[in-house]
């Protein structure tokens, strides 16, 4: 069954994750990714160990399945030629270079809407092309210190924590994937391309909430609570015989039915637990009544008795057990393939045009002769273009003479 996206190609010329990342959902619904490295590779092919080759990390593995791959040196006017080519052949362009890099190769956003005005061009910063830190470079974490994400992360007594997985990267490929696919549908009314613009900056005071809502409301600065809430109670972890068990209420009713299978019916009858308002000012004095009965049971067995009578809970679980917890499994979100490939699913199900996860990354330059090729190089350029150096092949699986992967002073 053919994807959402078949028949749309997609240039991913961005690095590290959060174009990556959208590029490869963008391939998991169908569309025909080609990603261009330069010469030097992308930085995480290096980000490790641990090593799934002697080329490729984990890390990288996980964010560039099912995507051709073409080494291009954009620093020689061959290679940029390549890219043009690619380029009128493409329905989206994925980019995060430090802005100004694209545009000073040629490819302007006034030039792109002339030469392809039906181009999709997805641009992905760290703080936006302007104002007074446009176009200065972004990580995840120091957006998440920027933004105030890290501020309300950790525990009440404790520093400022980073977010334990690059949600803001993670986030913004997901947005711009999102907007790839909004820009998509709108070119089939106007027959017209678009600029799709995402920064990890706007992508992260998106996620401030509650604390934005609160604060624009009457001034409250949101401050870290560690795994409480601001707004519910109880919505924390407790302790168990054998490890932490999160529970979260969010409603009286909740409350009522937790208050019963802990035995502690006359929670409900207290006017310091009376309504949420009432247990979230008294979060102290409810938290010391709920600890000792539930430090007395098992976190499983306390989870699936809590869920059952309609009470949110979870064990806490590490990642391998919730990788391999039974519903993770059941959802399609572990592929675990004969060919050899392990990676995460696709969390987007649709009924009627399914995604698929197709082959895992390719070496760097796998697909340079096929692609040039496409776009109507015959065999005597390619090799020539190929000598060089204007685009990299990698040698067949097992050359000894296979290019090395090296450094790239090419900014990002």
């Amino acid at each position: 069954m053919a994807g959402s996206l078949d028949g749309i190609r997609v240039v991913d010329l961005s690095r590290v994750l959060a174009g990556p990342y959208c590029a490869q959902m963008l391939a998991d619904h169908g569309a025909d990714v080609v990603k261009v490295e330069s010469p030097g590779g992308d930085d995480t092919r290096r980000w490790g160990p641990p090593f799934v080759d002697d080329e490729t990390s984990a890390y990288y593995r996980n964010l560039n399945r099912d995507k051709r791959n073409i080494v291009v040196d954009l620093r020689t006017e061959e290679g940029r030629d390549v890219v043009e080519r690619l380029l009128a052949t493409a329905d989206v362009v994925v980019q995060n270079f430090k802005h100004g890099t694209f545009e000073r190769w040629g490819w302007t956003e006034e030039v792109l809407q002339q030469r392809y005005p039906a181009l999709v061009h997805c641009r992905i910063t760290g703080f936006g092309t302007d104002g007074p830190l446009g176009g200065l470079p972004g990580y995840d974490a120091v957006l998440q210190a920027y933004s105030g994400l890290m501020s309300v992360n950790g525990e009440p007594n404790g520093d400022a924590l980073r977010v334990g997985v690059p949600i803001v990267d993670l986030v913004t490929g997901t947005l711009a994937f999102s907007g790839i696919v909004l820009a998509l549908h709108e070119r089939t009314r106007s027959g017209r391309g678009q600029q799709v613009d995402v920064n990890l900056l706007s992508t992260a005071l998106s996620l401030l909430h509650p604390h934005s809502g609160a604060w624009l409301a009457d001034g409250t600065v949101g401050r870290r609570l560690g795994s409480a809430h601001s707004s519910i109670a109880p919505y924390e972890n407790y302790p168990t015989r054998d490890g932490l068990i999160f529970i979260g209420t969010g409603n009286d009713q909740q409350f009522a039915l937790l208050a019963a299978a802990l035995d502690l019916v006359w929670l409900t009858e207290d006017p310091r637990f009376g309504s949420n308002s009432d247990r979230l000012r008294n979060a102290a004095e409810l938290r010391a009544l709920l600890r000792p009965p539930i430090a007395q049971h098992d976190r499983e067995s306390l989870a699936r008795d809590l869920l059952a009578r309609g009470v949110p809970a979870a064990p806490v679980y590490d990642i391998a057990e919730a990788l391999t917890a039974p519903q993770a499994r059941h959802n399609g979100m572990l592929v675990d393939r004969g060919d050899g490939y392990r990676g995460i699913g696709i969390p987007i199900a649709l009924s009627h045009s399914p995604g698929t996860v197709g082959p895992g990354p390719q070496r760097a330059g796998a697909d340079t002769r096929a692609i040039l090729a496409e776009l109507g190089y015959d065999a005597e350029q390619i090799e020539s273009v190929i000598s060089r150096g204007g685009v990299r092949a990698a040698a067949p699986t097992g050359d000894p003479n296979t290019e090395p992967v090296t450094a790239s002073d090419e900014p990002g």
